[in-house]
């Protein structure tokens, strides 16, 4: 296999309903699958309270790492939607009013025969020098800053936001993935899954243990930015799992 750049992706998820439990994250998988898509390793996520210290530090040890850093959650309305004034406060510029921002958020509200309150017009705020990422449902639109993606927390606002920037950002090859499933024990196999892929370079292959219908079991999941060595690994992992008396199943248990 060919030596290729790879490009690496960090995601903030930012927020105290999802650290209390309160909110369930859905953001964390759609975003790793989208990356991929795009040929983008999401490589750490971290979750971080509504308090501008958290969000500063974790920006600013994202940012310089990765190729590009995302954040969800806390850009709306209201006084604790502090996502905007911490992320301005980690690159050292002040907070504007984008007004391509205002007039896409004022043109929304007057379709709807209302109004753009001053509550409403906290979406339009943005760090000095950021363009906008288009938002289809409800009119705010995300914040791109350099690498910084500042995104909604809302799972089906990302999604459009996400959509939007399909194509637009530059990665490497798509991380391609083929499953086979296992009625056996991790165990068992642990030697046989470490030299399988010690044979094949740039493939990982991951185990992900079950137990079910009274048996244990494992999926592996074969991943590689190469369709042919990901083809030959997953063929000689399942004959050499049958050869053990273990037969493998196509697209996992």
């Amino acid at each position: 296999m060919s030596e290729s750049r790879i490009y690496t992706a960090a995601l903030i998820v930012i927020g105290d309903e999802i650290l209390s439990g309160r909110t369930h994250d859905k953001n964390i998988a759609q975003i790793a699958s989208w990356l991929g898509v795009q040929g983008i390793r999401l490589r750490e996520v971290r979750v971080v309270p509504d308090v501008t210290e958290a969000i500063v530090e974790a920006v600013n040890a994202l940012r310089v790492r990765n190729d590009y850093l995302f954040t969800t959650g806390g850009i709306g309305p209201t006084h604790d939607d502090i996502t905007v004034d911490a992320i301005a406060e980690a690159l050292g510029v002040p907070v504007v009013i984008h007004e391509e921002a205002r007039a896409i958020l004022e043109a929304y509200y007057t379709g709807k025969g209302s109004t753009l309150t001053e509550a409403r017009l906290r979406m339009a705020r943005v760090p000095e020098g950021a363009d906008l990422i288009p938002n289809r449902y409800s009119g705010a639109p995300g914040i791109r800053w350099g690498n910084i993606y500042i995104m909604a927390g809302v799972p089906m606002i990302t999604a459009g936001m996400l959509d939007a920037l399909t194509g637009s950002l530059e990665g490497g090859a798509p991380v391609l993935s083929a499953t086979l499933g296992c009625w056996v024990g991790e165990s068992e196999v642990a030697d046989l899954l470490g030299n399988t892929e010690k044979a094949f370079a740039g493939v990982q292959i991951g185990s992900y243990p079950f137990f079910r219908e009274g048996k244990t079991g494992v999926n592996f999941v074969i991943r590689s930015t190469d369709a042919g060595e990901l083809t030959a690994c997953t063929s000689q992992l399942a004959q050499d799992l049958a050869a053990l008396g273990h037969p493998a199943i196509e697209g996992g248990i």
